[in-house]
């Protein structure tokens, strides 16, 4: 058994991005238990979307993961949400990701110990992915999710697509939710100087590794009504294999190609240090990190 005092992140993302009263309620349930950390929120009104970035230790998050849980069930009605980014629960991913020497197998750990609380206390069914998954075809969220929270109620009635834990059934209006854990993702989003989705469609379709693009790079095109622009957001599953600079470069390449550009760009939550100052050692084409006085200090 390993211990829980080590330190983990956890990033859930819930369904609402448009009204801040309710985002910051649910930010202040997730963060109530002593030794969990809020360290960022960020809410998108066209995504209707926010994500919490938290840490803290297993027991902790546990129980500030619960009492989130709880508040969005009472806070969140998904057959009224609309918003263009593809979700299947009120709590639609909650994500563990291990800190400093924590190992993934105490991410894992605390998931599965998330998700079976979670089916039993609130009655919704789970879905395991990525290092926490029980099943080779659910190890991809977008596997997951694919349908949405309409197209759920067919799917989930397939023996092949019974939850890892909860009922066969969908919450009538908070859905399924899908718990994991995993290495670092760094959320990061190209606005283009154009409205058309179709563009950025096109652009994400070129991007995005399962299109022949880059590497560990998931992408797809959405018009964001509040800007009237269209825009590519990206998630970078594993920034050592397409740095953050390297993405842009390749989604301006490929607006170029057809017409447009890239007016600018937005990160999602936090990323870590290594990944940022993997922008600046790319930037100015250095052979290694660039040497931080910060950092230096940190060390002495």
């Amino acid at each position: 058994m390993l211990p829980r005092v080590l330190p983990l992140e956890c990033v859930p993302n819930v369904s609402e991005g448009r009204r801040p009263e309710v985002v910051a309620r649910l930010a202040a349930a997730a963060s109530s238990p002593p030794g969990v950390r809020l360290l960022d929120v960020s809410s998108d009104p066209d995504h209707n979307r926010s994500v919490l970035t938290l840490a803290g230790d297993a027991d902790g998050l546990h129980a500030g993961l619960l009492a989130l849980y709880e508040a969005a069930l009472g806070e969140i009605d998904l057959t009224r949400h609309q918003g263009v980014h593809p979700r299947v629960g009120a709590v639609d991913v909650v994500p563990f990701v291990p800190l400093g020497g924590t190992p993934m197998a105490a991410a894992a750990a605390a998931a599965e110990r998330l998700a079976a609380e979670v089916a039993r206390r609130f009655e919704l069914p789970v879905y395991l992915y990525e290092r926490a998954a029980r099943r080779r075809e659910r190890a991809a969220l977008a596997d997951i999710r694919r349908g949405g929270f309409e197209g759920f109620p067919a799917r989930i009635a397939d023996p092949a697509w019974a939850p890892d834990f909860g009922p066969a059934r969908v919450h009538p209006t908070a859905g399924v939710t899908v718990i994991g854990a995993r290495f670092f993702l760094v959320a990061f989003n190209a606005v283009l100087d154009t409205a058309d989705a179709g563009i950025a469609r096109a652009i994400a379709r070129r991007v995005r590794e399962s299109g022949g693009g880059l590497p560990a790079v998931r992408a797809m095109g959405v018009y964001l009504a509040s800007r009237g622009r269209a825009q590519v957001s990206m998630n970078l599953v594993d920034y050592r294999r397409t740095p953050i600079l390297r993405a842009l470069r390749r989604v301006e390449e490929e607006a170029a190609a057809l017409g447009t550009r890239v007016t600018e760009s937005e990160v999602i939550g936090l990323v870590p240090e290594e990944a940022a100052l993997g922008v600046v050692r790319d930037a100015l084409r250095l052979p290694g990190p660039p040497p931080v006085l910060e950092d230096r200090l940190r060390k002495t």
